[in-house]
């Protein structure tokens, strides 16, 4: 794989059934369940008309025909406040160590300002080491508890970031 050949954009219709695979086989390989995670969203089958509202953006990242991994923000779902949520960001093993992922984090941290939010929350599971080392680099600090109501009860690891 070439890192001129890959590109991060928005998501487009066609990339619903390769981004819904992707998601679902990083789960499988990182052992998350699919109960409580986003495995279980209905979006994962409908990312680009999920994400095609406003003050919601969802990139993919494709290398030639493949979707390769993704990342997408959102308004924190049943909260009070200007936050926005860090979701579904997740890359095939081909995409690792490559800085895709920070790449990725300051293309959707700099659309979360640009639309206005305050702050940024994610949720992860314990495990995923790589990636909340990515989360703090960029600044997200870890809370005790979560923040609105996003179905994914089986994450227990809280950040947030302000903007």
């Amino acid at each position: 794989m070439r890192k001129d050949t890959i590109v991060i954009r928005e998501i487009e219709q066609k990339d619903n059934p390769k981004i819904a695979k992707a998601i679902r086989s990083v789960l499988i390989e990182m052992g998350v369940p699919k109960v409580g995670t986003a495995y279980a969203d209905t979006a994962l089958d409908c990312m680009t008309e999920t994400y095609n509202q406003p003050r919601k953006v969802y990139y993919v990242v494709e290398n030639g025909d493949h979707i390769i991994g993704g990342a997408g923000i959102s308004p924190l779902d049943n909260y009070e406040g200007n936050v926005c949520e860090l979701q579904k960001m997740y890359f095939m093993p081909e995409a690792r160590g490559k800085g895709l992922g920070s790449a990725m984090m300051e293309k959707c941290l700099a659309f979360a300002k640009e639309a206005g939010f305050e702050q940024c929350y994610l949720e992860t599971m314990p495990y995923m080491d790589d990636a909340r080392k990515l989360y703090k680099k960029v600044g997200f600090e870890f809370i005790d508890q979560p923040m609105g109501d996003t179905g994914h009860y089986s994450c227990t690891v809280w950040m947030i970031k302000n903007l």
